[in-house]
C-alpha cells in the first residue's frame, strides 16, 4: 500500500536559480519515508538507532521531470517493494499540486539490512518486513 505525504517547498530547499536543489529531492523523499514508517507504527527513535542491525541506502536514482520552487505544494507518494529477505526498494513519486496534479520527480532508493557488528546481510526486522510486504 502506498503512503502519501504532503509538504510545502521551502526557501532552504532551493538553489540560487530558485528551484529545488537536486539533492534535496532525496531529502524530501526521506522525510516521506520517515512519516510512512511512523504511520506504520515503527518507532523512529529505535529504527534509526543501532540495535544490532542497520538499514543503509545501497542505491538511489532520480528523474527530475519539472522544477519545483519555494511555496509549491507537493505530495510525495511512497511505495515499498520487497527485493529479498534482507533488502527492499522505496519508489517515490513527487506530485506538484495545483489545478492538475503533475509529476515533478520519480525517485527510487534501495535499502539493505546488515548486522552492525559484522556488516553482513541479515533478515529485515519483523515490523519492517511486514510494512514492506504490506504494499
Amino acid at each position: 500500500m502506498s503512503f502519501s505525504y504532503q509538504r510545502t517547498i521551502h526557501f532552504a530547499d532551493t538553489d540560487a536559480a530558485g528551484i529545488v536543489f537536486f539533492a534535496n529531492y532525496l531529502a524530501i523523499c526521506h522525510e516521506a519515508y520517515e512519516e510512512a514508517l511512523a504511520a506504520a507504527g515503527i518507532p523512529l527513535g529505535t529504527f534509526f538507532a543501532d540495535h544490532g542491525v542497520i538499514v543503509p541506502v545501497a542505491k538511489s536514482e532520480a528523474s527530475y521531470l519539472r522544477p519545483l520552487a519555494c511555496g509549491d505544494k507537493v505530495r510525495v507518494e511512497v511505495t515499498p517493494k520487497a527485493l529479498s529477505e534482507n533488502s527492499y526498494a522505496l519508489d517515490f513519486v513527487i506530485w506538484k499540486q495545483g489545478p492538475a496534479e503533475k509529476r515533478a520527480a520519480v525517485v527510487r532508493t534501495e535499502h539493505v539490512c546488515i548486522a552492525s557488528q559484522t556488516r553482513e546481510r541479515t533478515a529485515l526486522p519483523a515490523n519492517l518486513a511486514m510494512w514492506v510486504r504490506s504494499a
